[in-house]
């Protein structure tokens, strides 16, 4: 069994790896969009404007002439300089810019999808990353997320831009659109009863950003009694001890006024962690758990998870004669699976859960909403879900990435699985940051945190040396 788990491991770490090196050949886009530090190329000066230029010659050559491009972004201070630098490559070209100002990833995929005049998206957000960092996702109007194929080509057109003349017959043209956001409320709040909410106190955690209007309006708008954290955005807070990735305050928060939940978004508003009314955090993983019992998904017999899904929940679903299939980490991969075996629900650990028969793409205020449903029509109050496994997260910043499966790696890795009890290890490379990331679960938490922190230390030498 441990040689299996090993195998599998391997396998998918490979694959993951062999797919990132063959998207990055040609390919400025990583795991989620183009993320980078401000200042770093393309977020640059000069780049800026290439890269909208060549997202404009994109959308001509995919939707037409003249497409319409919707743009939104979060709070961090960033965004109105890369804004402006796009623009000054967007505008080059004939097409028609609306933006919406601040707008969480999600209302823009959902209005790009959902509303006529849209053939695309732009979000400019680094979601859960610090403020000095910023990242631009490109929506497309069919799919939400882009082909590789669409990725590739942007890319290609990106790297010839400065050959290209600059013409001034067919300019672009922008407007102020500030009907997103209640577009996004009314449609959101239309999917559900009538203040079905009505007598909960609920906490929200916007993390300062996308979300920090759009959430607590939501929620009251179905009746609830919401207590909002982290809502005053200055460009430089977002996500700062704050949100889906630190929800201590959320959980005192739920205990001090005795809410019956409270959940925690990240900056761009499509991921959500949960907290119960005894302050105890439920992750991703628990999310799926919960939404199971909701009537859209209990006759799910798929459910996609990715390489660091718990193994608890894999056992869970067994329990249940269900299946869970897992995926490289992103949620791209979680949504391309959903698609190939059309199915409806998945998600990843972090706390991105799409909904495939609402939208293709994480959506944490829907799925917050749809986990209110679920526990208010079970009365588990208190969001009862499964056994994880003790699990470990080492994150190794590293000079290379080197492959696992070659030597000395794959033999290290190899000799802390034998240690196992009855887990696994996953070690793969970061999509968005130069890191390696080890994980080690185990039935026993003093076994896999003492396997975790021996093989971090031991791969952190190999992949630095």
């Amino acid at each position: 069994m441990k040689t299996i788990l090993l195998v599998c491991s391997i396998i998918l770490c490979t694959q993951s790896l062999v797919a990132d090196t063959m998207e990055r050949k040609h390919n400025i886009f990583g795991t989620d969009g183009i993320r980078r530090s401000i200042g770093t190329y393309p977020f640059t000066l000069d780049a800026l404007p290439q890269l909208g230029s060549a997202i404009a010659r994109w959308a001509e050559q995919k939707y037409g002439n003249n497409p319409t491009i919707l743009l939104g972004h979060d709070t961090r201070l960033s965004c109105d300089f890369v804004k402006s630098g796009l623009k000054f490559g967007l505008l080059r070209h004939g097409v028609t810019l609306y933006d919406a100002g601040v707008l969480s990833t999600p209302a823009v995929c959902f209005l790009t999808k959902n509303h006529s005049l849209f053939d695309c998206g732009i979000v400019i957000s680094a979601s859960h990353n610090i403020h000095t960092d910023n990242g631009i996702k490109i929506i497309d109007g069919n799919n939400i997320k882009l082909t590789l194929e669409d990725e590739q080509q942007i890319s290609a057109l990106f790297d010839n831009d400065a050959e290209q003349p600059v013409l001034y017959t067919n300019l672009g043209k922008q407007e102020c659109w500030d009907k997103g956001e209640q577009e996004y409320i009314d449609q959101i709040v239309g999917l559900y009863p009538r203040h079905f909410l009505q007598g909960y106190t609920i906490v929200l955690d916007c993390a300062h950003g996308s979300t920090y209007k759009l959430a607590p309006r939501i929620f009251k708008r179905c009746g609830a009694r919401v207590i909002s954290l982290h809502k005053h955005p200055n460009g430089e807070n977002i996500n700062h001890h704050c949100g889906s990735q630190h929800p201590e305050t959320l959980q005192q928060t739920v205990l001090a006024y005795k809410a019956i939940a409270g959940f925690a978004f990240d900056g761009d508003g499509d991921r959500v962690i949960a907290v119960n009314k005894h302050g105890e955090v439920k992750d991703g993983d628990d999310i799926i758990a919960l939404l199971l019992e909701h009537p859209q998904y209990m006759d799910q017999q798929y459910i996609v998870g990715t390489i660091m899904t718990n193994e608890g929940l894999n056992v869970f679903l067994q329990e249940k004669n269900k299946h869970l299939l897992r995926t490289p980490v992103g949620d791209k991969y979680v949504a391309q699976k959903l698609d190939d075996i059309k199915a409806s629900l998945g998600g990843e650990q972090s706390g991105h859960t799409i909904l495939r028969d609402y939208l293709k793409t994480g959506d944490g205020i829907m799925t917050a909403l749809r986990v209110m449903e679920t526990i208010i029509s079970t009365n588990n109050t208190t969001m009862r879900t499964f056994t994880h496994y003790p699990q470990k997260l080492i994150n190794i910043p590293i000079k290379e990435k080197k492959d696992l499966t070659q030597e000395p790696l794959a033999s290290i890795i190899k000799k802390y699985e034998k240690q196992l009890q009855k887990g696994r290890i996953e070690v793969r490379y970061s999509g968005t940051e130069y890191c390696a990331r080890v994980m080690v679960e185990d039935i026993d938490a003093e076994t896999t945190q003492r396997i975790a922190h021996n093989l971090a230390q031991e791969l952190q030498t190999a992949l630095t040396t």
